[in-house]
């Protein structure tokens, strides 16, 4: 096209029209070379699904927590003295509560009379590490509650359980330790994790009011989780009820997030610890640590759940600070504490189902087993069966939509398509124009120099310069055909006048 607009034998109407499908055809190309680059800068992502087959797969943690964070029948009078008031059983003078009183039996009523009575009772020296004792023995133990357990056939025990410590108060995990997990190479029932448990209710502390603690539920919480991030059980938890089975049959999902500009999602940085005995970023990890801090900030100190070497709150702080500061964090969480996605993630899809135990032909033999009644094997014992449903796992992965390869070959095709270019016509092009200013920049400079004096003899010197200047052919065509000027080359005689000259041959 710039042959036809810049030639002048062509006619002006002729020169117009491919002026104007020159600027059209431009104009179209920088439309969508814009719109494309638009389209890289706002940075799009799309998903990608995929279902992957492995031939062993990592078994998740599991983390167990009874909803009652104390045995009741297991009081002191030390305890009931210092953590009285906490558990809702006393008051701030430490006299028992007339409104809990009135809820227990005649029994419960007078053994918690005389355990409040302190008339010959030297009151303990309060230490940080009160509240950590007492959920360390007044906690529900596993030994206590773990009547029957199998792991892929093979029997475990309470050895298996590593305790830890959350809202509901001690905790305990299967399968925690990420340096040397157990791994599954089958799917199905019979091949994951099966436990009885007895949760106790006997044990549980009266309920007499409602408060942000108050826990109305009978039964277990669990949370299924990766061996790299902490139980975070009080909210991603799940519950199961005595007198049932609980299938649980899972999926694991391993989720890939882009960073920023794509996403919003952090990456682990090698050596950083957001928790101790935790390498990774974990939101879990995100939200304790911000819990810690505020708790901190307000109170002087951390809750036992909460990790880090800070001091433990009393009793009494945590009364009058730490569960409000607490209950304000979780509440503005999403103000509060930031913490986006990892970048990697694994998680675990669950579908559950459930059948009621025992049957009316093995309630007697659980019974006779187990030394209890038929009444408590129904209302205390429950069986959890955690299994993969297949040794597979779904691979989520964000990919970026659009890149620099895409935009090339997007601009790339409008240019062949609207202007009929490419990158080597482009470098074509400015090979050209650097061509042109660099012959008109010697114009220039040749110009500004001094002109050469003629010598004052008969015979003319050319310059080098001048030589270059001029043509071969304007040169021979000064001259009359067949002769040269006899006081430019006086000693040269043409020989051969037939043949003509050399311009008729060279130019």
């Amino acid at each position: 096209g710039l042959h036809y607009m810049c030639t002048r034998p062509q006619s002006r109407l002729r020169r117009l029209l491919w002026i104007l499908a020159f600027l059209a055809s431009a104009g179209l190309l920088a439309t969508g070379a814009s719109d494309r680059l638009h389209h890289l800068l706002s940075c799009p992502v799309h998903s990608r699904a995929r279902l992957a087959w492995a031939p062993q797969i990592r078994f998740p943690a599991v983390t167990l927590c009874n909803p009652n964070r104390a045995r009741f029948l297991h009081l002191t009078r030390p305890d009931l003295y210092s953590v009285g008031q906490w558990l809702g059983l006393a008051q701030e003078n430490h006299s028992l509560v007339p409104e809990m009183l009135a809820v227990l039996g005649e029994d419960r009523r007078a053994w918690l009379m005389r355990l409040a009575n302190y008339s010959r009772f030297l009151p303990p020296r309060r230490s940080e590490c009160t509240m950590q004792s007492f959920f360390h023995r007044l906690g529900h133990q596993i030994e206590d509650m773990l009547v029957e357990c199998r792991f892929q056939g093979e029997r475990c025990g309470p050895q298996h359980f590593s305790p830890v410590y959350t809202r509901y108060g001690k905790c305990y995990t299967f399968n925690g330790d990420r340096r040397n997990p157990r791994v599954t190479r089958q799917g199905g029932m019979g091949n994951g994790l099966e436990i009885m448990l007895d949760i106790q209710q006997e044990e549980y502390l009266p309920i007499w009011r409602e408060t942000n603690e108050t826990s109305f539920e009978a039964g277990i919480r669990v949370q299924i989780h990766s061996q790299d991030e902490p139980p975070y059980i009080h909210q991603l938890g799940f519950g199961v009820s005595p007198g049932f089975q609980t299938f649980v049959s899972c999926q694991e999902q391993r989720l890939t997030y882009l960073p920023q500009p794509w996403g919003n999602c952090r990456a682990s940085v090698e050596g950083e610890q957001m928790l101790p005995g935790y390498d990774t970023y974990s939101i879990a990890a995100c939200r304790l640590q911000c819990e810690k801090e505020a708790v901190v900030r307000s109170c002087h100190c951390r809750m036992v759940h909460m990790p880090g070497n800070e001091s433990i709150c009393s009793p009494n702080v945590y009364i009058e600070c730490a569960d409000h500061t607490l209950d304000a964090v979780v509440e503005d969480s999403q103000e509060r504490c930031s913490c986006p996605t990892p970048c990697n993630l694994t998680r675990y899809g669950k579908e559950i189902s459930m059948v009621r135990i025992p049957n009316k032909g093995s309630a007697r033999y659980l019974a006779r087993k187990y030394n209890k009644n038929e009444t408590y094997i129904r209302e205390n014992f429950l069986v959890l069966d955690i299994f993969f449903e297949a040794l597979n796992y779904e691979a989520i992965e964000q990919k970026k939509a659009y890149d620099l390869a895409g935009l090339l070959g997007d601009i790339g095709g409008q240019m062949g398509l609207f202007i009929g270019a490419s990158i080597l016509t482009i470098l074509e092009i400015l090979d050209y124009v650097y061509e042109v200013i660099r012959d008109r920049v010697s114009r220039v400079l040749r110009r500004s120099k001094p002109p050469l004096k003629k010598p004052s003899g008969s015979i003319a010197t050319l310059g080098l310069e001048e030589l270059k200047d001029q043509s071969p052919c304007e040169t021979l065509g000064r001259h009359v055909e067949g002769a040269y000027n006899t006081g430019i080359l006086p000693n040269h005689r043409h020989h051969y006048p037939h043949q003509g000259v050399f311009e008729d041959f060279a130019c």
